[in-house]
């Protein structure tokens, strides 16, 4: 880094996601947004205008050039996040890519490998992983406060409309509800209870391949987790937690929860958690945390982290038939 004092950082894939994600940089104090890049120059500019970006490229390959640059942001669609995050270390900069990693384990695989490599900062941007619910929740589960975990319940779940073009429903760009969104309910199934025994998994289908809503049965060898996720339906997006001794339940959207309640002994007890911003800040903070102190990876979200909850992806994709060229 050439300024201790602020982080710098260039975000590549300028669309709904990065907008929320840039607005929560802005309250990291030790944050710059430094640079921003899109194959269209002028979008890039007005994404630079909008959020006060030093600078604006026409090309993800001249941001990753750019020695100013400490940490790059990848939020491009789901097919280019591996050869991007590999380009993007080979540079010298550390990565936040968007989950989920890649479309496949062997992608993910050797993302990994290249932060070893070049020995730079990679992540997978989980941010519900960081966010002081999940945080505290799973330490009362780690502590015991509900028992043995038996069961979890979670989903993701919106209706999306079709639209000519649009990420989620473009298999070329790795569409779908598994990879877009099944991610999470899987992400709170290997946290509480690790890697499944078995796995067990149906989908509807659009007509071009993707999974439009697919339901997972994770079994364990004393537990089970019955997750779902789909882009066709809505729901509650509640999560629980349940164990021998009581059951804990994350607020909706649980993903992002601003508190939890743990029920125990016929008695619930509520806790208020407000994220910083709309949660994004939490991952970033962490970022910054690793790169000064000069790791490689997360504790809280390690490399082997991503790599399991990737397998377990890999495995439902193989189940459910689900091809990506």
């Amino acid at each position: 880094m050439k300024n201790k004092n602020k982080i710098k950082w260039g975000i590549i894939g300028l669309g709904n996601i990065a907008n929320q994600f840039v607005a929560d940089l802005l309250l990291a104090e030790d944050a710059e947004l430094f640079a921003v890049a899109s194959r269209n120059k002028e979008y890039a500019t007005a994404f630079a205008e909008k959020y006060n970006s030093v600078k604006a490229y026409d090309s993800y390959e001249a941001l990753f050039k750019d020695d100013e640059v400490d940490i790059v942001y990848v939020a491009t669609p789901h097919n280019s996040h591996a050869e991007l995050s590999i380009k993007a270390l080979k540079n010298g900069k550390h990565v936040l890519c968007e989950k989920p990693l890649a479309l496949s384990h062997k992608d993910a695989v050797r993302m990994i490998e290249a932060s070893v490599k070049y020995n730079k900062f990679f992540m997978e941007a989980f941010w519900t992983r960081f966010i002081p619910s999940v945080q505290e929740v799973l330490a009362q589960v780690n502590q015991g406060i509900i028992g043995d975990v038996k069961n979890v319940k979670a989903d993701f779940a919106f209706y999306a409309d079709e639209k000519l073009g649009g990420r989620l429903f473009d298999k070329n760009l790795g569409g779908g509800a598994l990879f877009d969104i099944g991610v999470y309910p899987l992400f709170l199934s290997y946290i509480m209870l690790g890697i499944p025994k078995k796995i067990i998994a149906k989908s509807i289908y659009h007509q071009n391949g993707i999974d439009l809503q697919t339901s997972m049965i994770l079994h364990y060898e004393n537990a089970q987790a019955v997750l779902q996720a789909s882009i066709v339906s809505e729901s509650d997006m509640k999560a629980t937690i349940g164990g021998t001794k009581g059951y804990i339940q994350l607020n909706s959207p649980w993903f992002i929860a601003d508190g939890y309640s743990v029920y125990k002994d016929e008695n619930e007890t509520y806790y208020s958690l407000p994220n910083f911003g709309k949660g994004y800040t939490h991952e970033i903070i962490e970022c910054h945390k690793c790169i000064r102190n000069n790791q490689i990876e997360s504790e809280l979200w390690s490399h082997q982290n991503s790599l399991d909850l990737s397998k377990i992806v890999e495995e439902i994709k193989t189940q459910i038939g689900l091809e990506f060229s």
